[in-house]
């Protein structure tokens, strides 16, 4: 068989429900949607749910590496412009022979390429619940990647896709306002939670200031995220450029990688390019910086506003996602409208020049995003399930039987 099927027996558990997850990234990949799916993954095993993560084989793996969930490693492909991620291959004849074996009580789909539309397939041939969800704007990157002309198929193909769910879970209710205005069906909203450990005001450290270059008084200007074109980086730049005007002895701060960060470099040499942090590390990035540029116009939510948040920094942002649903202008941060260039800079110039502004969105930021418990999370994720079981025509109290190896691990 084709696929590598990685076991850990669950034997002695008492599951509520029996899941299989189908996304083509996870953690240890590090992007928006692979660290939401790893924390929504860590809640329902925590509650007792039995796992089954199917995804594509990642760079560079090798054996077991989880010891908590069932892993099944399909073949893909590298997707093209995010050569660090891969999509995977159609498998719908192998998940129906997959799933024959131990059925799943839901299958929920997380990303939309060949191997989750063949979830969906499957499922829907063996007459198995299952659902979605919507996490990135594949549409909208189209036109970044000279890909314009298909940006009406691909919208086509998501919604389709999604409409053969029995339910797309989507992170705000604006999202779902404009999906349903473009034809998407069985919308739930289920947001996304924060940290709040990792994520604080606490973990500032002036030593990782020190190493910065900056005096206490000066301020550190931070972007966490891939540093690519569809998130609108340049216009990081160009508002680190209006905030210096006022401060100029600022550092601009970027934590993540990607393939427009030599054109940044090219154009701010003083840029500190910190490359990829986690955890706590992470954590202390974020806090001991001051403002938080956020330019993409791309997200369907954008984990990392509430992260900056969190971490007590005044954020300016394009009033849209995560944003939207949390930011209040002058109170927590600033939520630009629309999506012109000119206003954002204006955004960040008025921030600069208002030291009192910048004081009262920074020392309200963290308490405003304090209800973002990851509990509140897992619980609207499995409630959802639910509600597809039932829809099903079945029970959602689930089999006990552990899912169980088709074939063992390739050496």
């Amino acid at each position: 068989m084709d696929d590598d099927i990685l076991i850990e027996s669950f034997e002695g558990r008492s599951p509520s429900l029996r899941i299989a997850v189908v996304t083509e990234t996870f953690p240890p990949e590090v992007n928006g949607v692979a660290m939401t799916l790893g924390r929504i993954v860590q809640g329902l095993i925590a509650r007792g749910h039995l796992v089954q993560v199917v995804r594509p084989r990642q760079a560079r793996e090798s054996g077991l590496v989880r010891g908590d969930m069932e892993e099944v490693l399909a073949r893909g492909a590298a997707l093209p412009n995010y050569g660090e991620l891969r999509f995977g291959l159609p498998a719908k004849n192998r998940l129906v022979r997959l799933w024959t074996e131990k059925r799943p009580d839901v299958v929920h789909v997380v990303t939309e390429g060949p191997l989750g539309w063949s979830a969906v397939a499957a499922a829907r041939k063996m007459h198995i619940a299952v659902t979605s969800s919507f996490h990135t704007n594949f549409h909208s990157y189209s036109s970044h990647y000279g890909l314009g002309l298909l940006k009406r198929p691909i919208e086509g193909y998501l919604r389709k896709l999604h409409n053969r769910t029995m339910a797309t879970m989507v992170p705000t209710a604006a999202l779902a306002d404009s999906l349903q205005r473009r034809g998407y069906q069985n919308l739930r909203v289920v947001s996304r939670g924060v940290d709040l450990q990792q994520f604080s005001p606490a973990r500032r450290s002036e030593s990782l200031r020190a190493q910065w270059g900056l005096a206490p008084d000066d301020i550190a200007v931070l972007h966490v995220g891939r540093i690519a074109k569809e998130k609108n980086v340049g216009l990081v730049l160009a508002g680190f450029r209006a905030l210096q005007q006022t401060h100029p002895h600022a550092k601009l701060v970027f934590v993540g990688d990607g393939p427009a960060r030599q054109a940044i470099q090219d154009a701010c040499p003083e840029a500190i390019f910190a490359g990829m942090r986690r955890g706590e590390d992470l954590g202390a990035h974020y806090a001991s910086a001051d403002v938080f540029l956020f330019t993409s116009l791309t997200e369907t939510y954008g984990n990392v506003v509430p992260e900056a948040l969190a971490s007590g920094l005044a954020v300016v942002a394009f009033a849209y996602g995560a944003a939207l649903e949390l930011i209040h202008t002058g109170v927590n941060g600033i939520a630009v409208g629309g999506d012109q260039d000119a206003d954002f800079l204006q955004a960040v110039r008025t921030l600069a020049l208002d030291p009192r502004m910048m004081a009262q969105v920074r020392s309200t930021a963290a308490g405003s995003v304090a209800h973002l418990a990851w509990d509140r999370v897992y619980d609207n994720f499995v409630a959802v399930l639910q509600q597809a079981l039932v829809a099903n025509g079945h029970s959602f109290t689930a089999s006990a039987q552990p899912f169980v190896a088709l074939s063992q691990p390739h050496a």
